[in-house]
């Protein structure tokens, strides 16, 4: 975890002196920090979430610029607009009362080596893409790996999330699923293994297949499959390959499902989001956590729990947004989302190598002035720290930096918008520094490169008593379901069982 200052009750009187009382603060508001935050509020609790930045979100959150709307992090979601769903997010939503209008869309584009395509989602329109691509067994080798990854699938479908918590009380929580239990216990060596692992027991060896599904574990987790656990990809195939599956964004952008965990937390008695609120230190007293000290100096003293949501460091990104006119471009000719692969032959994790172009205004033409675009482009999270690190912001070596590491950024956009260079009303290039100030993540980061098999993220507990960790460096770890999974871990293990229970009854599990 990103470190605190910790100090007691005997250092300096603070400048500003205003106090505030709370049961729970909770230092962040990403989406791990607004989930616990929202579900504390629900039970009961007056919470405090104190945020830094000036949006709420965290790596979630969202800015306009020039009549054009921005995500800052992820924009593609799914298991959202559906009822019962799988996705711990949605379980969230529907447990405080509150969602976001959905919209819906079947396919994203993928530019590699071998051509360009449109990538529909589910089960038959793959077997397109494997004619076209795949050599000869190509369909059978990827019919029997389905078939294995859905039988996998039913263990890490069956048991929610919610159902956790960190007490011997989960005895109580997770009875209603005893059958789902005993699957994934007897599945769990397979579940926690690299996924490469089961590409070779499956006998995977077809080239398009290997590369594609190497794609999709680096895209989850920022990994490539041989450090990618497999009830990832469990789950991944469980929901992307199903029929009638659809992937989801918010209308008014990432910034709207924030908007709903934020009232989630307000409209409680007691419930408070804090924004330029930067939390300077951590109280200690008696040997426990008691609160917060903010920089402007005012104190949120704490009866309950402080809860961080900071993170430890890894894997770093690059990115730009863009403001495009395309105007001119015949509608229905751009997708929502592209993946850009630039060579097979190097590591899938390699810099620059995979190039993640987001156009949600595609779906909400809100986002964007009419006949405009609004363009997130990003490397995949493994942008290294280290040609930036010592770098002045605002220098003539930086600027000339930014440029010269976001023309692969700018050669993947440009390949869905012909003729860029003269279409851009918005440039602007983020780098791991800008997230490091903006986001306050130790050297711009968005998680622990965790890989399968050789180590195991940690759980929320730490040594100082009354101190709890969420987010994408403890368990579950990384991705929207697993920050809000790991949100919701925290919560329900504040309450009592009885409170969890009548809790899980609301929150519309449902396999798929």
């Amino acid at each position: 975890m990103r470190s605190f200052l910790c100090t007691s009750q005997e250092q300096r009187q603070a400048k500003n002196s205003e106090v505030l009382e709370t049961d729970v603060v909770i230092i962040g508001s990403g989406i791990a920090g607004l989930c616990c935050g929202s579900l504390l509020a629900a039970y009961g609790h007056r919470v405090t979430v104190c945020e830094s930045h000036y949006h709420a979100g965290g790596a979630a959150h969202a800015f306009k610029v020039k009549g054009y709307t921005f995500d800052s992090g992820p924009s593609l979601f799914s298991g959202l607009s559906i009822n019962p769903s799988p996705n711990p997010l949605k379980h969230v939503l529907n447990a405080i009362g509150e969602d976001v209008d959905w919209l819906t869309y079947d396919a994203w584009g993928v530019f590699i080596p071998e051509g360009a395509f449109p990538s529909p989602i589910g089960p038959g329109p793959f077997a397109r893409t494997l004619a076209r691509f795949g050599g000869p067994g190509a369909q059978a080798q990827w019919d029997s790996l389905m078939a294995y990854l859905l039988r996998l699938s039913e263990a890490t479908m069956g048991l929610p999330p919610f159902a956790l918590r960190a007490d011997v009380g989960a005895a109580l929580t997770l009875a209603p699923y005893a059958p789902a239990l005993l699957r994934t216990i007897a599945s769990g060596p397979a579940l926690q293994g690299p996924f490469s692992a089961v590409m070779e027991r499956q006998n995977i060896t077809d080239p398009f297949i290997r590369n594609w599904l190497n794609l999709m574990c680096f895209l989850l987790q920022g990994l490539p499959a041989d450090g990618t656990l497999t009830a990832v990809m469990a789950y991944m195939v469980a929901d992307w390959y199903r029929e009638g599956v659809v992937l989801d964004y918010p209308r008014g952008g990432t910034g709207a499902l924030i908007g709903a965990l934020v009232r989630g937390v307000e409209k409680h008695e007691g419930g408070r989001v804090l924004t330029r609120a930067h939390v300077k230190s951590v109280l200690v007293e008696g040997g426990r956590a008691a609160g917060v000290r903010l920089r402007d100096g005012r104190e949120v003293r704490a009866s309950k729990a402080v809860v961080s949501n900071a993170s430890i460091w890894d894997t770093l990104r690059l990115h730009v947004h863009l403001g495009v006119r395309a105007s001119d471009l015949p509608p229905g000719s751009i997708d929502c989302h592209y993946a850009h692969v630039l060579d097979w032959s190097v590591p899938i994790d390699a810099p620059g190598n995979v190039i993640i172009v987001s156009i949600p205004s595609v779906l909400d033409p809100s986002l964007a002035p009419e006949g405009c675009h609004c363009v997130h482009a990003y490397t995949a999270g493994n942008e290294p720290y280290a040609v930036w690190e010592g770098l002045q912001e605002g220098t003539e070596e930086y600027e000339r930096l930014k440029e010269e590491r976001a023309k692969v950024l700018m050669d993947a956009v440009e390949k869905v918008f012909p003729g860029l260079e003269d279409r851009l009303e918005v440039r602007m290039i983020g780098t791991p520094r800008t997230h490091e100030r903006f986001l306050r993540r130790d050297r711009g980061t968005y998680g622990p490169e965790i890989v399968a098999g050789k180590a195991t993220f940690a759980g929320p507990g730490t040594p100082l008593k009354g101190l709890v960790c969420t987010g994408d460096s403890v368990w579950p770890g990384i991705g929207v379901p697993a920050v809000a999974a790991s949100g919701t871990l925290v919560a329900n293990s504040m309450v009592s069982v009885w409170q969890h229970l009548g809790m899980l009854g609301k929150i519309g599990f449902g396999g798929v």
